[in-house]
């Protein structure tokens, strides 16, 4: 076998390691789709909806990968190792842990188990960031220049690990820490110019903007768009141009999702107002104001947004920032690929879709995101592609990850999906699965996490 496939590959280097295993055991690839699906069989599980186009995708393409349930089915019907097939991945925090059968649940409707320990930037380390914020204030309960420092580097903290953490989760840190520097706050109100008092003003004013996307994420309008106002009020009242300016384009985006197209465009034009020039306007002109102008028709308007962001990053020798409050290129492609979408450009689409989508490591949010666009780019014309991208999705992220807004593109895909082509492989999968995921926050208002 290893003969075999060593001279394969010597005589075409061009075959990844997945295909020329494949080739050495002498197997079509609708051959490997026959003996996966009897894997499945055996094991008492749903058949996969899994294809040849896929399967060519995977051995072809090294930015598309099978997720973890597949790549331990073709482990077991290739008799390898995901090294041996090229399918191990450094860097990724689903690598190191183990792949055990108990673990394939396709078909199933239980939540796949996720067996990795997290790193100390999400919920283990959460807590300990509010104790020393707590501690600290235990020793200066004045509102020093010292607190105000640690309260930013608090900020600094979610935001820049704000995809690593469940909503409800981050949620719930981020208001006990709000709520810890409404004392330090009150008692430097005497001094209400001086510099320690302006910057826990400043935090407050972030930690707002956080809880307001955290609260859209959960599907809790209202709530965000109160937090938000709190966040745009602090902004103002502390002079802080980027807060004020991402409040306001925040803003935006919860009336886009509540279907106020005007109301959207008027708070995404008010966000250019404030907004510094360079990437804090570009991240405004791709994040708020184009999905609005797309969604609203204005397709010449939409294309000189893309064409403002663009020149806004060029100008711009910083180039990206980091986290919830920064920008990037994998977010910027994920909006242009949505509002391509909008218009009716499906190539468009699907072209910066897979950009944004290959930028951001497999299951996490951007990811997630980037990929759902993607799949509903695809529904027309390759369904089954589409419907696999996002079991896919379903797969790689829990349900207590899944924010609101990739719940709406999933039911968004479903509906197309089952409308058009509800024969093609893997729809009425996908449509149960998604009939039985948890909401995130129960009826009781606990959250499912």
């Amino acid at each position: 076998m290893h003969r075999t496939l060593t001279a394969i590959r010597a005589t075409l280097p061009e075959v990844s390691a997945l295909e020329g295993w494949r080739l050495a055991l002498g197997w079509s690839r609708a051959q490997t789709i026959v003996r996966i699906a009897a894997l499945y069989r055996s094991d008492g599980l749903r058949s996969p909806a899994l294809s040849e186009s896929m399967l060519c995708r995977w051995e072809h393409d090294p930015r598309e990968r099978p997720g973890d349930e597949y790549t331990v089915m073709l482990c077991r019907v290739y008799g390898a190792r995901p090294e041996q097939l090229g399918l191990d991945r450094p860097g990724d925090p689903f690598a190191a842990r183990p792949q055990p059968r108990a673990l394939i649940r396709y078909g199933r409707h239980a939540p796949q188990s996720r067996e990795w320990v997290e790193p100390m930037t999400t919920a283990a380390g959460l807590p300990a960031v509010r104790e020393s914020l707590r501690l600290a204030l235990l020793a200066d309960p004045t509102g020093s220049t010292t607190m105000a420092d640690l309260a930013e580097a608090a900020v600094e903290h979610y935001a820049l690990h704000y995809s690593k953490h469940p909503p409800q989760i981050l949620f719930d840190e981020v208001h006990a820490t709000r709520q810890l520097l409404c004392q330090p706050l009150t008692a430097a109100t005497a001094g209400a110019d001086s510099p320690g008092a302006r910057e826990l003003r400043r935090s407050i004013g972030y930690l707002s903007g956080l809880l307001g996307n955290l609260a859209l994420h959960l599907d809790d309008r209202p709530g965000a768009r109160a937090h938000l106002a709190t966040a745009y009020a602090y902004g103002q009242r502390t002079g802080d141009l980027r807060l004020t300016a991402w409040a306001c384009g925040a803003r935006s985006m919860v009336a886009l999702a509540d279907h106020q197209l005007d109301a959207a465009a008027q708070h995404a034009e008010e966000a250019l107002t404030h907004a510094p020039p360079g990437l804090p306007r570009a991240q405004i002109h791709s994040w708020a104001r184009l999905p609005a102008l797309a969604q609203q028709g204005r397709e010449r308007d939409a294309d000189q947004a893309l064409a403002a962001a663009s020149d806004e990053l060029d100008a711009d020798p910083a180039g990206s920032a980091p986290g919830r409050f920064g920008f990037d290129e994998a977010e910027r492609a994920l909006h242009e690929a949505e509002a391509h979408l909008v218009l009716g450009r499906t190539e468009q689409a699907i072209r910066r879709a897979e950009t944004s989508a290959a930028q951001k490591p497999a299951g996490t949010p951007g990811w997630a995101a980037a990929t759902l666009v993607l799949a509903r780019a695809e529904a027309t014309d390759r369904p089954d592609d589409a419907a696999q991208r996002a079991l896919d999705v379903l797969d790689r992220v829990p349900p207590a990850r899944l924010r609101s807004t990739a719940r709406q593109r999933l039911a968004q895909l479903d509906t197309a999906l089952v409308t058009t082509a509800a024969s093609a492989t893997g729809v009425t999968d996908l449509h149960e699965r998604l009939r039985t995921l948890p909401a995130p926050i129960d009826p009781y208002g606990a959250s499912t996490a």
